[in-house]
């Protein structure tokens, strides 16, 4: 296998990357042939695009250096137009809906593939945690697809996702202090894990800012409040793996990494990719990101003397490239095993290992009120009175016994005490 450095790459110039109107709106793909997985890999992207430019906007707002600020608005730029030409990719003609249960696939699956293959034992149990919650979510929304617009998850998701419940939504809502976790030292982790933390909150800050800005404009209450509901967890999502960023990283430091990601995560897709358009717009981003890369590095040495290599203790060549696949018996062992999880504090704990009196009941019972007002539940019940059971796509049964009946929405995994 051929090793990729891509500081030592040849990429475009930032001047001459910049895009015409025209090259800004490509050709979206269809809806109904395009593979699941080029869906998840442009919202994936999307994500990371936004999450560049937040970051930079951040940085520009705590840098007093004006030249250090254009340097980085030039870069961010050229990234603006980058994530205007992978949201055009997304067809008019694809509903609210549609494009959620590619979000939630793309939660699931690049949370699995992430589990499986960082070293890190405690950025694991965060990604197999926040796992099941998103499980959760793709069945809540299936069942609204199929009850609101008589469209079939499984095939939207290619048969490569199951449908089932995850820990029931009404279970997820914990007390805010409960999502922090410990982060990751730089020097301590290696590369994968690094580029983990990075993905992963990338990611999971873009579902929450789509359901954030598109929940409200639903066409039902109940699909308001379903969106509402489940941008609340994301927020967690986003809050828990945030945390696990390394905090003793410098602004210029941190903008290394953020390019590097992109660096990485554009090689990745170009690689994987089955739509040869679109795989030529990988390839295009790619030789862009190397070259903001560069310059990050040079900010990184002009402005606090620092080598790159420095954060790369190991060298600078792509680990192991991120390939989307099913992961079906790992997200079922995860489920079977860890479904009556919770947060306490940095660990995650069964529930009937906490106090009684514990934050999590107290916070969870306030927020949820009445069982019959969450709109999660909501949706489940409202679906089975419709069509006597609810929807799902399943292999076999659903590995947690609690979880397998079809005619009545559990609300009490990963809430109540079981002993």
């Amino acid at each position: 296998m051929i090793k990729i450095n891509p500081f030592l790459e040849k990429g475009t110039p930032i001047n001459k990357s910049f895009e015409n109107w025209k090259q800004l709106y490509p050709k979206a793909y269809n809806k109904a042939t395009t593979s699941p997985y080029t869906k998840v890999r442009i919202i994936l992207m999307n994500g990371t695009e936004f999450e560049a430019n937040w970051f930079s906007h951040q940085f520009s707002r705590h840098c007093t250096n004006e030249d250090l600020r254009r340097e980085i608005a030039i870069i961010r730029r050229r990234e603006q137009q980058q994530q205007k030409k992978l949201a055009a990719l997304k067809p008019i003609d694809e509903s609210v809906l549609e494009t959620t249960i590619s979000y939630e696939q793309l939660a699931i699956d690049l949370t699995a593939i992430l589990a499986k293959h960082v070293k890190d034992k405690y950025v694991k149990k965060a990604l197999d945690f926040a796992l099941l919650e998103d499980f959760d979510h793709l069945y809540r929304f299936s069942n609204l697809l199929y009850m609101d617009e008589n469209k079939d998850g499984k095939k939207l998701v290619g048969g490569y996702t199951e449908i089932t419940p995850g820990r029931p939504t009404i279970s997820e809502h914990r007390y805010a202090a409960d999502d922090i976790k410990r982060y990751c030292l730089s020097k301590n982790a290696d590369l994968f894990t690094k580029l983990t933390t990075h993905i992963i909150t990338a990611a999971e800050q873009q579902t929450m800012n789509f359901y954030m800005n598109i929940g409200q404009t639903y066409h039902n209450d109940l699909g308001r409040k379903l969106f509402s509901e489940v941008a609340m967890i994301e927020e967690q999502h986003v809050s828990q793996y945030g945390s696990l960023l390394d905090t003793t990283c410098t602004w210029l430091e941190c903008l290394v990494m953020h390019e590097y990601t992109e660096c990485y995560l554009y090689y990745s897709c170009y690689e994987d990719e089955s739509d040869e358009y679109i795989k030529q717009i990988w390839y295009a981003h790619y030789l862009d990101e190397v070259c903001h890369l560069q310059k990050a590095a040079d900010l990184l040495k002009k402005y606090e003397g620092k080598d790159y290599k420095d954060l790369f203790p190991t060298g600078a060549e792509f680990p192991e490239l991120l390939k989307f696949g099913q992961n079906k018996e790992y997200i079922r062992n995860i489920l079977k095993t860890t479904v009556h999880n919770t947060g306490c504090m940095e660990e995650y704990t069964n529930i009937n290992d906490l106090k009684d009196d514990y934050v999590f009941f107290k916070y969870n019972k306030k927020i949820n009120g009445n069982d019959k007002d969450v709109a999660s539940h909501q949706v489940i019940d409202k679906f089975i009175k419709k069509y006597k059971q609810d929807y799902r796509y399943e292999d076999s049964p659903n590995p947690v016994k609690e979880l397998q009946c079809r005619n009545e929405d559990n609300v009490s995994v990963g809430r109540v005490k079981t002993k």
